[in-house]
Parts: C-alpha cells; sequence; structure tokens
C-alpha cells in the first residue's frame, strides 16, 4: 500500500523485453537505500516489485497487462517517473490509500498557469467518471490529489481537475505536463467498492436457523 506523496524522481535507464512484458531499470538512490528484493515500489503509480538493485537504482519486471493499462507501455530510457518506497506499517497517512493498481489512463486537456497554482483538466474514460468526485480522493501518475472540479454526468467526454501547488510542481513530474500529456490513474477504493455493492441486487434476509430466536 502506499500513500500516494512522492518521495523522489527517478530516471529510466534501461528498457528490456522479457516475455511479452518488459524489464525496467531506474536511476533511484533514495528510494533504493532501504529496499530489498521483493519489496514494492510504485513506479508512477503501478506497484513494482524489486527484482534486483544496487546503490543508484533497481530493476523491476512489468507485465503485458500492466502495459495495456498503464503509461508505461510506451516507457522509454530518460523518462522522469515518480517514485514511492510502500508505506510502513504505523507511518502517517498523508494522502489516502493508495494500492498501485491503474485504473486506466487519462489525457491532459489543458494547463492553467496562475499566481500561486496549476490547474490541470485531464480527460478520463467514461466508466471511470463516476468514481472521481469534486473534493474527492484520486491518484494521478501515483501522487494523491483532491479534485477540484469534475464534468457533469451527462458530459458525453468526461474530466476532472486538479490545483497543483508548487511544492507538487517540484516534487514531481507534473511541472512537465501539457495537454495531450497521458497520466496513469487509480481511483478511490472505497468508491470502487460501494460501486461494485450496488451492482449487486439487495440480498435477502437469512432465514432463521431452527431452534433461533425469532
Amino acid at each position: 500500500m502506499f500513500t500516494g506523496l512522492v518521495e523522489e524522481i527517478g530516471r529510466v535507464t534501461a528498457v528490456e523485453p522479457s516475455g511479452d512484458g518488459i524489464r525496467l531499470t531506474i536511476h533511484a538512490p533514495r528510494s533504493v537505500a532501504d529496499a530489498a528484493h521483493g519489496d514494492s515500489i510504485a513506479v508512477s503509480g503501478v506497484c513494482l516489485t524489486v527484482v534486483a538493485r544496487d546503490v543508484d537504482g533497481f530493476t523491476a519486471d512489468v507485465m503485458r497487462q500492466t502495459l495495456d493499462m498503464s503509461t508505461l507501455a510506451d516507457v522509454s530510457v530518460d523518462r522522469l517517473v515518480n517514485l514511492e518506497r510502500a508505506t510502513a506499517a504505523g507511518g502517517r497517512l498523508g494522502g489516502h490509500i493508495v494500492q498501485g493498481h491503474i485504473d486506466g489512463t487519462g489525457t491532459v486537456l489543458e494547463v492553467r498557469p496562475g499566481d500561486q497554482w496549476r490547474v490541470i483538466r485531464v480527460a478520463i474514460p467514461q466508466h471511470l467518471a463516476p468514481l472521481i468526485v469534486d473534493k474527492g480522493s484520486i491518484a494521478m501518475d501515483g501522487v494523491s490529489l483532491t479534485v477540484s472540479a469534475v464534468s457533469e454526468p451527462a458530459d458525453s467526454e468526461p474530466w476532472f481537475e486538479v490545483s497543483l501547488i508548487p511544492e507538487t510542481l517540484e516534487a514531481t513530474t507534473f511541472d512537465t505536463l501539457q495537454p495531450g500529456s497521458p497520466v496513469n490513474l487509480e481511483t478511490d477504493i472505497l468508491a470502487r467498492h460501494v460501486q461494485r455493492l450496488l451492482a449487486f441486487p439487495p440480498a435477502a434476509p437469512a432465514a432463521p436457523t431452527e431452534g433461533g430466536s425469532q
């Protein structure tokens, strides 16, 4: 589990074929300071497992399903990525509960600069729209953000907006976002659970057992 608070901006140093997936090597000296084989590190929101490490970085395998669901499908050497180690039990939950399981990708529609912040509008797939609410949480490229505006339910081309303060722009890869940039999206796990529960008809009351209280 992660919290969506980026600890380091890493840089991809190698991309190699691995079966129907790829093997990534990432320069990330801070992230591997206490990492071991088998540990989890979120790479721009995608939970990956460390299969090798040295003092400068780590290597992880990315399977085909993950490539199909995320922006790692077109990853290349020198790409900058947001990194976060798995949260420690008993640590502070500074962001929100992030699993590192991408729901899909969005596309930046607009970047509006302000005096103290930058507003990013992102187009989203129709099936994700019900899971994103105004003032709710969303993980974008692994960063825990608060939604500042959403499209209307009737809109055929749904979107949401986030407002980024200078600290967020400096600590993440978001300073490079521009219209057309793809981003990984993970919606709030509570919203996904509610949507799943509502998909089932109400359960009938259990019949009392013989000898049980009425």
